[in-house]
């Protein structure tokens, strides 16, 4: 197998999924603490299923898809096995927090590895997955970019620029659902059916923020290109700027990069 995945939860499933399409399935192994997750996400995808010790043993790109409190214990399990091991292969990261020279610690060798940051929008190809990598070959990265590249957008960065990266988009989907939700809400406040207020409100994020990523226009301008004088938008506007909207989702992104951090000194 060249694709192992250690996790198939929903990080670790969304990446699965993407892998599975841009590598093939049948290059794809899935292991996972519960079995059953693991089985039941495998017959989806048209995958196999193995264990921990197997995508450690046979895999080249082995995924590790556990949360960083898990992290060390996962690795101590497999580390022997890892040791063994004669030909090449590349550890790929995605716990929030743990450099790729703590992971290498954990692994117990200098092993190449790639680290990534991606969000669970991977699951339907329109996610953002930041990037970096450790004596990783050219052709290795290449390969991988490849079969990543049905997640979505993939960008290259510094590692000591990931976990702020992750804030924003890794963190940001939880508050954007926040925010349809609660779009959905004030429409039905005002008579809508429950259904079409959160298609509506849905639509118009996804468009909002298609429209940021093709017009290369600064998002304040866009907020101004619909805010008419005297009108309702520029009202609501109003009031979120007393409610401090824009002050809670900065101070949402530095809690969460607190958060971070302080998990990588564990």
């Amino acid at each position: 197998m060249r694709y192992g995945f250690i996790g198939c939860g929903n990080m670790g499933g969304a990446v699965a999924r993407a892998v599975c399409k841009g590598a093939g399935a049948e290059n794809v192994l899935l292991a996972n603490r519960t079995p059953a997750k693991a089985e039941v996400l495998a017959a989806q995808l048209g995958c196999a299923v193995g264990d921990n010790e197997k995508v450690a043993q046979t895999c080249h790109f082995i995924f590790l898809g556990v949360k960083p409190q898990v992290m060390p214990s996962m690795l101590a399990q497999i580390a022997p096995v890892l040791a063994g091991r004669k030909g090449a292969f590349v550890l790929v990261t995605m716990a929030a927090g743990l450099s790729m020279a703590r992971i290498r610690e954990l692994a117990g060798g200098n092993y190449p590895i790639i680290r990534i940051m991606p969000n669970t929008p991977a699951a339907v190809g329109a996610g953002m997955v930041q990037y970096c990598s450790l004596d990783v070959s050219d052709a290795d990265l290449q390969e991988f970019l490849t079969a990543m590249a049905p997640a979505g957008l993939l960008d290259a960065i510094d590692e000591k620029l990931i976990d702020a990266a992750s804030c924003v988009s890794g963190c940001g989907p939880a508050w954007a659902y926040q925010f349809i939700e609660a779009l959905a809400d004030g429409g039905v406040a005002a008579g809508l059916p429950r259904a079409k207020a959160q298609m509506y409100a849905t639509q118009m994020l996804l468009g909002s923020a298609r429209l940021v990523l093709e017009s290369g226009q600064h998002p304040g301008a866009l907020k101004d290109a619909v805010c008419s004088p005297g009108g309702s938008t520029i009202q609501g506007v109003r009031v979120l700027e007393e409610r401090a909207f824009r002050g809670a989702v900065t101070d949402a992104v530095l809690a969460a990069y607190d958060k971070t951090r302080e998990m990588g000194k564990g």
